[in-house]
C-alpha cells in the first residue's frame, strides 16, 4: 500500500499523505515523496497542494524502525528526510499545507517547508522531540523562530506543548484558520488561484524570500535584479504590461490577465 499519493490536475499537483492512523514517516514514505516531487517537476503543475487523509495530518516520524539501528545509520535516515524536504522547500513552484487534527514532529516539519499554511480551527501543532529526549531533527525550532521569533520557539520546543491552530496563526505561523469542514475546499481553491497566476513570478519572490532568509536584506538586495528583471522578458510579464498601459491609456480599469505560467 501506498503512504503517499500524488494527483495534478488543473495544473495543480496534490500530494496526499495517506499512512493512517497516523500518517507517520518513515522510509517507504519519504521515497515516495522523492518520486512525487520528481513527477511534480515534469509535469504542468503551476501549484502544489499537501494535505493527508484522515482525522489528523501527521504524527512525525516512525519510532519503531529506529530501535536497534546504529547511530551512523540512524543519521543517514534523517540526512534523507532532510534532504527530501528539502527539495520540497525548494519547489519552483507555490506550495500550500492543509492541516487538520495533530501536526506533530517531523510532520509539523514538513508542513513549515510551504509557502503557505491553512489550519483547520481543531488543528493543534507541536514538536514532541522533547518528550523523548531528542530535538527537532528536520530544522523546525529554526524555521519556527525564523515566523514566531527565538524565544516563543524555544518556548514551544523546550515544552513540547500542543500549540492550537489560532495561536499559530497569530504568530504567524499558520496563514489561514479555517472551519474544520471547509479546510479541504479552500485550500485547494487557493491552490487553483495561485496556479492561474504568473508562475515564474511567484518563483522569483520564493528564491527571494530564500535568499533573504539565509543572507538578510543586503543580500537579497544585491541578488534582487538578476532575479527580477529576467521576468520582463517573458510572456506573462509582456501581456501583463501592455495590457495594464493600454487601459491606464484608455482610462479604463486594469482588465484581469490569462496568465500562462511562461
Amino acid at each position: 500500500m501506498r503512504h503517499l499519493f500524488v494527483d495534478i490536475a488543473n495544473q495543480v499537483a496534490t500530494l496526499s499523505l495517506n499512512h493512517p492512523p497516523q500518517n507517520r514517516l518513515a522510509e517507504q514514505m519519504i521515497g515516495e515523496l522523492e518520486d512525487a516531487l520528481t513527477t511534480v517537476g515534469q509535469s504542468d503543475a503551476r501549484a502544489v497542494l499537501l494535505r493527508a487523509e484522515g482525522p489528523d495530518f501527521c504524527f512525525g516520524g516512525d519510532i519503531l524502525p529506529w530501535d536497534g539501528m546504529p547511530k551512523s545509520a540512524l543519521r543517514s535516515l534523517f540526512e534523507r528526510y532532510m534532504n527530501a524536504f528539502n527539495r520540497f522547500e525548494r519547489l519552483p513552484l507555490p506550495v500550500i499545507a492543509a492541516v487538520q487534527g495533530l501536526c506533530f514532529g517531523g510532520g509539523l516539519e514538513l508542513a513549515l517547508r510551504a509557502d503557505i499554511v491553512f489550519a483547520a480551527q481543531s488543528a493543534r501543532f507541536g514538536h514532541p522531540e522533547q518528550t523523548l529526549g531528542l530535538a527537532t531533527m528536520l530544522g523546525g525550532i529554526y524555521r519556527v523562530a525564523e515566523l514566531a521569533g527565538r524565544f516563543r520557539a524555544a518556548e514551544w520546543a523546550f515544552t513540547s506543548e500542543q500549540v492550537p491552530a489560532a495561536t499559530m496563526e497569530r504568530f504567524c505561523v499558520v496563514n489561514r484558520v479555517v472551519p474544520d469542514a471547509k479546510l479541504l475546499d479552500e485550500a485547494h481553491s487557493f491552490a487553483l488561484k495561485l496556479a492561474k497566476g504568473p508562475t515564474r513570478a511567484h518563483v522569483a519572490h520564493k528564491a527571494l524570500l530564500r535568499i533573504w532568509a539565509v543572507g538578510g536584506i543586503d543580500t537579497a538586495d544585491q541578488a534582487m535584479f538578476d532575479i527580477a528583471m529576467p521576468l520582463f522578458d517573458t510572456e506573462d510579464a509582456i501581456d501583463g504590461l501592455a495590457s495594464a498601459i493600454k487601459a491606464a491609456k484608455a482610462g479604463e480599469a486594469r482588465p484581469a490577465v490569462d496568465f500562462k505560467g511562461c
